[in-house]
């Protein structure tokens, strides 16, 4: 089916020449020569792309008011204003609005051509997104029971009144992203856009441009700040941001404006600041490599999310809550996983929360029609040969960097938190297992400092 478009534009010559360009290129073309016919046009069909003209015959009304009507009918058709005598501060004024691209008079056919391509490509990318992040976000939730769960759930509904800045701990796959549109979508901004800038992914040149955008021969990029402009900004994996990029962040949170790469004028935002690391940025501060005063503005209020090794309890409750939503995303039934298997809770989850989740999708695919027994088997399988893999390169690096007095207590005390957690804590069943004395155990525990473990 051709994508159908809607030229806008009072001018006879120029709307008779965008038609005649898209056409040739097969797209089913509409047009309106001033406001009412465009109303009407927009009554009879929403378009899959329209291209706008600023200034039409209606002096109380003009593209930007259509603008506006298209997007609060569906702010995923892409919208492309042009002008040939439109400022700087409309054609800004009509991108925060959520206008695709802002093009002035004349343009060539290969760059009307260019943007409706990249327009359309665009859309469909935001359209894919959103069913990713229904999916995965927008219906899920943070679960568990443990003291540290529970904590993080306080501190989101004490946010939902507050602007503060959050700085968001945690290793990877523990769920920071998450708690970071929770408290976006409990906050006075939620209908405004949350925007992420993933530090870890940028190349080195990159981040300014990313972040401030960029002007070049009259053509706009806009960057994260101005895309989240009213709205959140995560800037996930902070610490990644390169040293002298950090100022200018330090400058925006103090000034509440700044100005785009090779731009002018200075763009004011009004945004909260949400960031994330999986690293230590204390450490970081101490060693020279984050500045301290940006790390005391964006640390107003700290979250840390713990491992999932660290709060096994929440495990059942996971697997049982994943379970039910890949039922209603994927439409199909899972089977029934022993959530007493030990292997659930001896495995270190290097990947957290996320991990799991997988797990629970692989041994859906992998586990249909099987019996109870088998699946089980599965699960310890899948688990036994990534905790080896992880575990074996562990101890291979320890044991050349360590005394052989140090390596053999480092094995020790991993092999009885292992046969600890098989026991759940257990020390009378721990130490028949192992052939060793209740109270010769209870001296080892302590020497080599492993305290209680459920």
């Amino acid at each position: 089916m051709h994508k159908d478009i809607l030229v806008i534009d009072d001018n006879s010559d120029i709307r008779f020449l965008i038609c005649k360009i898209l056409k040739d290129q097969n797209y089913n073309v509409r047009s309106a020569a001033n406001f009412d016919q465009a109303m009407l046009e927009i009554s009879k069909k929403l378009p899959d792309l329209a291209i706008i003209d600023i200034k039409l015959d209606k002096t109380d009304k003009d593209g930007i008011d259509l603008l506006k009507l298209i997007i609060s009918k569906n702010r995923l058709i892409p919208i492309i204003m042009i002008s040939g005598h439109a400022t700087v501060q409309i054609a800004v004024e009509a991108i925060r609005l959520g206008a695709y691209e802002f093009i002035e008079k004349p343009f060539s056919t290969e760059k009307i051509l260019h943007y409706v391509k990249r327009a359309f490509e665009t859309a469909a990318l935001k359209k894919e997104k959103d069913i990713i992040e229904n999916k995965l976000f927008h219906s899920f939730d943070l679960i568990g029971k443990s003291p540290s769960i529970i904590k993080t759930k306080k501190i989101i509904d004490k946010l939902a009144a507050t602007e503060s800045r959050v700085l968001i701990s945690g290793p990877t796959g523990s769920g920071k992203e998450l708690v970071a549109r929770k408290i976006h979508k409990n906050s006075p901004r939620s209908k405004e856009s949350f925007e992420i800038l993933n530090a870890a992914l940028l190349k080195e040149k990159t981040y300014e441009k990313e972040l401030f955008g960029e002007e070049i021969d009259g053509n706009i990029s806009f960057g994260a700040l101005e895309r989240a402009n009213k709205g959140t900004l995560l800037i996930d994996e902070v610490s990644e941001i390169p040293f002298e990029t950090q100022a200018n962040i330090l400058r925006v949170l103090i000034d509440q404006k700044f100005k785009r790469l090779n731009g002018s004028k200075y763009i004011n935002v009004n945004i909260r600041i949400i960031s994330s690391t999986s690293k230590n940025l204390k450490e970081l501060v101490e060693l020279g490599k984050f500045r301290e005063d940006l790390f005391h503005r964006l640390n107003v209020v700290p979250i840390e999310l713990n491992s999932l090794s660290s709060r096994t309890e929440d495990i059942p409750l996971l697997i049982e809550y994943f379970k039910e939503k890949l039922s209603d995303i994927n439409g199909v039934q899972l089977p029934k996983i022993d959530i007493k298997n030990d292997s659930l809770y001896t495995y270190n989850w290097p990947g957290n929360v996320r991990e799991l989740r997988n797990l629970v999708e692989r041994i859906t695919i992998l586990s249909a029609n099987e019996s109870q027994e088998n699946i089980s088997k599965l699960i310890d399988d899948i688990l036994n040969s990534s905790s080896t893999l992880e575990h074996d390169k562990f101890l291979l690096e320890k044991s050349f960097s360590s005394p052989l007095k140090e390596a053999r207590e480092h094995f020790e005390k991993e092999y009885l938190i292992t046969q600890l957690k098989k026991n759940h804590g257990n020390i009378s069943k721990t130490a028949d297992f192992i052939g060793m004395e209740r109270s010769a155990l209870h001296r080892k525990l302590k020497s080599l400092g492993i305290k209680g473990i459920n």
